[in-house]
């Protein structure tokens, strides 16, 4: 082996023991606890309780209609944002997408906060929509209140993961199909929709396993009410009452089986893009 050779894997070390150390090992450490209870030891009782609670399995079916729903919305709003921002060449394009990478980071406390004050029982936006007569009644608390919260931060990272995808599409593409007769309808169907196909798919199960994973914000704004996966888990971890790590493993293995097959998803969806391109 050469000396180029020996540098790149001793440049690897670092990064082998950081992905062994923070990775690897707690995935090793749920899975292992997973699998034991104080009573019996070593069984799969935790995962029994689990799928033979319909309480947990309301958190995994809220997780997943919450994930999916606020997936949708995004990826519909951030694909006609990235398609108008590909077509307008002016400066608003890069303070747009400037304005996207920050806001993929605004979660957490601000972000339930900001909420809160719009849309809240008492929000501002609240109390014009129902002095107009749009609404009636409102709950920013409930599972359409928090597929609304969603939404927002799966539109700006779906608007950065789209919009390089309209790259792919050439405009003398749609020059050619225009002289062969082809109107918009025609282009986008048979011609659009299935080159940017796979980026959308990908895009989208990136966006479901961020949210099945979000935890802050949820907790932030409904201070752990609200039954979904995440914040089961923390209360198993951390809570005085119900305390119970191994079983709180259990669902962590549930919610990473879950992103699993989401990542391998994206994977092959990924492969497919790569296949199409060439």
């Amino acid at each position: 082996m050469n000396r180029g050779k020996w540098l790149a894997l001793l440049c690897l070390v670092p990064f082998a023991l950081f992905f062994i150390v923070f990775e690897i090992a707690p995935l090793a450490w749920v899975l292992i606890n997973s699998l034991q209870t104080e009573d019996s030891g070593w069984s799969l009782e935790n995962f029994t309780r689990i799928f033979s609670s319909k309480f947990y399995l309301q958190a995994i079916q809220f997780s997943l209609e919450i994930s999916f729903y606020s997936s949708v919305f995004g990826i519909i709003i951030a694909t006609l944002g990235s398609y108008s921002l590909h077509r307008v060449d002016s400066p608003l394009r890069n303070f747009v997408t400037a304005f996207a990478n920050m806001t993929s980071n605004f979660a957490g406390v601000p972000l339930a906060f900001a909420f809160i004050i719009l849309l809240g029982f008492n929000g501002s936006i609240t109390i014009m929509l129902k002095q107009a007569g749009i609404i009636q009644d409102f709950n920013l608390y409930s599972k359409t209140g928090l597929i609304i919260l969603y939404t927002y931060f799966q539109i700006p990272l779906g608007v950065l993961l789209l919009y390089p995808a309209f790259d792919a599409l050439r405009e003398d593409w749609r020059e050619s199909a225009a002289l062969l007769g082809a109107n918009g309808w025609h282009f986008w169907r048979h011609i659009g929709l299935p080159v940017l196909t796979p980026a959308l798919l990908g895009t989208f199960v990136i966006l479901l396993a961020n949210a099945l994973g979000a935890y802050a914000t949820v907790y932030a704004l409904t201070t752990g009410n609200f039954n979904v996966l995440p914040i089961r888990i923390a209360g198993l971890v951390s809570g005085d009452v119900s305390l119970d790590p191994n079983l709180a493993s259990a669902l962590a293995v549930v919610l990473v089986a879950l992103m699993t097959v989401v990542t391998v998803v994206h994977q092959l969806l990924l492969k497919r893009s790569y296949h199409v391109s060439r």
